[in-house]
């Protein structure tokens, strides 16, 4: 089963928002695929769902170079992972992305990139340039536990 909802997200602040809506829904081996062409906002999302679970002055840079980012939140170890330069998906496995998967709070940029190694049980969020090149639109698609959650974060 799958739920999608699609929305405008007109202003930055509005990504931000989002990002701390999907925190407060986040839990122990929960995967959020994050995926839009450069510069669609999701790092920004990814910033703000992390600020959300830890300090809202935690330094939150983009794993670009690193590949994955850890950080310690009330919720569980939160990865961030952009696989951007990931060169094939059996490369993930070196992060330990399966552990990541199993007890941890897993974000992940250009998930594609996983291929066969993305999980089933996912929130997909999908992020384009709105029309005429103004703000954000999001298209979230919930697999697995996500359908139900989501289904109460709508009702918000």
């Amino acid at each position: 089963m799958s739920l999608v909802i699609s929305f405008d997200l007109p202003a930055e602040a509005d990504t931000i928002a989002l990002g701390r809506r999907l925190a407060a829904l986040v839990r122990p081996g929960d995967v959020i695929a994050l995926s839009g062409t450069l510069g669609t906002g999701k790092s920004t999302l990814a910033r703000a769902l992390i600020r959300a679970l830890t300090e809202d002055d935690e330094e939150v840079p983009s794993p670009t170079f690193t590949l994955v980012q850890q950080y310690d939140a009330e919720a569980g170890l939160v990865w961030h992972f952009d696989l951007y330069r990931l060169e094939k998906p059996d490369d993930a496995l070196e992060l330990d992305i399966e552990e990541a998967f199993a007890e941890g709070i897993s974000l992940i940029e250009w998930p594609d990139r996983l291929g066969p190694h993305l999980p089933r049980k996912r929130l997909d969020v999908s992020l384009q340039q709105g029309e005429a090149g103004l703000g954000r639109h999001a298209t979230l698609t919930a697999y697995g536990p996500w359908a139900e959650r989501l289904g109460d974060f709508l009702h918000e």
